[in-house]
């Protein structure tokens, strides 16, 4: 194979068409006679919808269809689908694509108009009359429980919407025999993925075939090709989703959203194309929300040092209803709440909670850095109570035999311990040691703070994750063709979001085939001509899972040049050798446009009789196990005692995510999501009001970190090779984002040591940081 392709730092071949301004994202799409779209949102948080007149937004000038939640219900054969579930039993919210007889959210879609242009469709919107009657709000997990507390869906008792436990070994006898316990509670903001590109959707529902045609920047368009076609009772055959360049998704736009099902009902109103863009205010309210938990735990440890036991309770504070993925975010951070450490005991009861707001669901990291924030600040706080360096109660309690059953998942592999002396060596040659100790001589407030975390990628397998509760399949399907020419094509349904997951798939075709990267073209992005993916590009599975199908096809297709080539020269495969396109013999070589010729085109002679024509290889590869990568992440801090601002000054993370495809993609992976990190650790929070209305509308209220406040980064490598994954690939793009809340919390800890800080909330507002330094002052 080409030496060096997979490993090299190739620049991403996605970035000439960004630059160059000639990608083509979701609102550039405008078949002709497109109309557009506005949704009118609901300004209460919970409120009954007594009636709702459309007259005069139907008879605007340049309108030609407004929708009402009943209109829409009538055309949907089935509510807005859940595909991650408890169980059979467990509630589930009903909840439709726009409000039917309750809004129960800021932001919930109440009527849609489309008209000749957004500005036309937005003035129709306010001609919309709807009366209301405001309900009782709770939007935060104290009402939401209250026994007294309004009832978001009154068929239910109450307002919890489902409960689980994860558990494993005898938590009983580990409190019971405890040296040491040790508990706290922490909460977590919430936030939302903010993606440069907000959601949007172009539907063309041709009344004469019934065809429905969709313009989507999803991560996952076979997932919702099947969706559409449940919702609105057609044969999937009949269902078209394409996906243009996506400027983002982090997660949210895995999610199906009920504005997508409204553009395609008012396109088989008005026989156009309907599209529908959100703007910035909307998403703040339209576009699923995440992280907001509260998760009290005990932990239970030997004098040495030693974790024998964890258990409490995870309190996942909902939206009003479910989004795609349901409760799993919060049980996945339930599922990995021990994370890399080899704690025998272990019980994480799961409660969701439904609050008037937004529905709650994927953003990077999916529930990860949650648990990570919990056991790596246990960790720090054992050894602070023992008088232990928290590396070493670290070192102690890592997982070291692989593999390794975790409550719920299986850890491939792993070299923690090195990973960690990795990070350690990289802070020793930046010199933040002499630095902090520089600094504080002159009275500054600096620190160091360390996070460990493993991370679950290459998901899924598709039949443990259906006996899970997920709904739908995990596996990847790829198909590598050579063509007459000696080029190659290869054909994912793994969508391109600024990851470069494109230009890696790429690379390892190319290495499989031993031609040059510029011979590669990765073709995507429509559900009529590519491949089936299972779960679409989230999870960190797209370098894993589709990176393995990707190679497994392209080494057989690999194989069957060598016998074609073989034929031609007359000389046996073993003894062949393929170079840059050419495959040489002693004295003889033959092209790949030479062999494609002779698969395509001129086959007497050149192509064995018993080899059949053309160069193409198609896998289907569904992983057996999750892959597990790993990482340490130091963040070098200072504080401002005077008014709580966090300063970071420096980053470094040592990184494992197996075999490395691309080392300047992965950096860019790895910095992206410690970037997100530093946002979620300090800046971001979404505040509703004591109305329960939503009081974040805009980047002037939810602030995002900028280039000013983002430090210096750099990665340390390790490849650990994933040995039931081909190629032996791990997910890298949730890493960044994984460690660095804690990291951070532990950096501005060690820079307030002297004042006894404990931070066990993100994000670290100012205000709330002033106000421990003062009760620390205080003690």
């Amino acid at each position: 194979m080409r030496e060096g392709l997979i490993g090299a730092r190739v620049s991403r071949a996605e970035d000439v068409r960004m630059l160059t301004g000639r990608a083509v994202y979701i609102d550039d799409v405008r078949p002709p006679g497109v109309l557009e779209a506005a949704v009118l949102r609901s300004p209460h948080p919970h409120a009954r919808v007594l009636r709702v007149d459309t007259a005069a937004a139907a008879a605007h000038p340049g309108v030609f269809a407004v929708v009402t939640g009943a209109d829409v219900q009538k055309v949907v054969h089935r509510p807005q689908p859940v595909i991650w579930r408890l169980g059979p039993d467990a509630p589930q919210p009903v909840a439709y694509p726009l409000a039917v007889d309750k809004v129960l959210h800021s932001g919930h879609g109440v009527a849609a108009v489309a008209a000749v242009d957004r500005a036309v469709a937005e003035d129709a919107v306010e001609l919309i009359d709807v009366e209301y009657e405001p309900l009782p709000a709770v939007t935060t997990l104290e009402q939401a429980l209250a026994p007294d507390a309004p009832r978001l869906h009154e068929d239910w008792p109450d307002n919890v919407a489902g409960r689980t436990v994860v558990a494993r070994g005898d938590v009983g006898a580990a409190f019971a025999e405890a040296d040491v316990v040790l508990r706290e509670t922490f909460d977590f903001a919430r936030q939302l993925g903010a993606p440069l590109e907000t959601r949007g959707v172009v539907a063309t529902w041709d009344p004469f075939t019934d065809r429905l045609d969709v313009w989507l920047n999803t991560q996952a368009p076979h997932l919702a090709r099947e969706l559409f076609a449940e919702v609105l009772g057609l044969s999937a055959d009949k269902v078209r989703v394409r996906v243009p360049d996506i400027g983002g998704g982090f997660g949210s736009k895995f999610e199906f959203y009920g504005d997508e099902v409204v553009a395609a009902v008012l396109s088989r109103a008005t026989g156009r194309p309907v599209k529908l863009v959100e703007d910035r205010r909307e998403s703040f309210v339209a576009t699923s929300h995440a992280r907001e938990q509260r998760i009290e735990v005990e932990l239970a440890a030997r004098a040495d040092g030693t974790i024998t036991g964890l258990r409490g309770t995870l309190h996942g504070v909902l939206g009003a209803t479910f989004s795609t993925v349901g409760l799993s975010p919060c049980v996945t951070a339930a599922s990995v709440m021990s994370g890399p450490y080899a704690i025998p005991a272990y019980e994480m009861a799961v409660v969701g909670v439904v609050t008037n707001k937004t529905p709650y669901g994927s953003y990077r990291g999916f529930g990860l850095p949650k648990a990570n924030f919990v056991h790596e600040h246990l960790v720090e706080a054992l050894a602070r109570r023992l008088g232990m360096d928290a590396h070493d109660v670290r070192r102690r309690n890592f997982i070291t035999e692989f593999p390794y059953q975790s409550p719920v998942f299986v850890y491939d592999s792993g070299r923690y311990a090195e990973c960690l002396d990795l990070c350690l060596d990289a802070v020793r040659q930046a010199g933040w040691a002499d630095f902090v100790t520089d600094a504080r001589a002159r009275g500054e407030h600096v620190g160091i703070g360390y996070a460990f975390h493993n991370q679950v990628s290459a998901l899924a397998p598709s039949r443990l994750v259906n006996l899970a509760g997920l709904h739908h399949s995990g596996f990847d399907e790829a198909v590598v063709r050579i063509d007459s020419t000696g080029h190659v094509s290869v054909h994912t349904g793994q969508t391109s979001m600024g990851q470069g997951i494109h230009t890696a798939l790429a690379q390892v075709a190319a290495h499989a085939l031993d031609v040059p990267l510029d011979h590669v073209t990765v073709v995507a992005g429509d559900t009529d001509s590519s491949p089936y993916t299972g779960y679409g590009t989230a999870a960190s599975r797209a370098a894993a899972v589709g990176g393995a199908a990707v190679l497994n096809a392209a080494t057989r297709l690999r194989a069957k040049v060598l016998r074609i080539a073989a034929h031609v020269l007359g000389t046996p495969p073993e003894e062949l050798v393929i170079n840059d396109g050419v495959v040489s013999a002693p004295g003889a070589a033959v092209t790949f446009a030479e062999i494609g010729d002779a698969a395509y085109r001129r086959l007497h002679g050149a192509l064995p009789d018993d080899e059949p024509p053309t160069l193409h290889e198609r896998e289907v590869y569904d992983p057996a196990n999750v892959a597990t990568a790993f990482g340490c992440t130091a963040v070098l801090a200072s504080v401002d005692v005077e008014t709580g601002v966090v300063q970071l000054l420096g980053h470094l993370m040592a990184h494992d995510c197996g075999t490395l495809i691309n080392p300047m993609i992965v950096e860019g992976q790895l910095s992206g999501g410690a970037a997100q990190a530093i946002g979620g650790a300090l800046y971001e929070r979404l505040v509703y009001d004591a109305s329960g209305a939503a009081s974040t509308r805009s980047f002037a209220d939810y602030l995002l970190p900028t280039a000013t406040v983002v430090p210096p980064m750099a990665v340390r490598h390790m490849e650990t090779p994933a040995e039931h994954v081909p190629g032996g690939f791990k997910g890298a793009g949730e890493s960044g984002v994984i460690g660095g809340g804690a990291a951070i919390a532990h950096a501005v800890q060690d820079a307030l040591s002297e004042f006894g800080v404990r931070i066990t909330a993100l994000p670290i507002t100012p205000p709330d940081l002033l106000a421990a330094i003062r009760a620390g002052a205080d003690r």
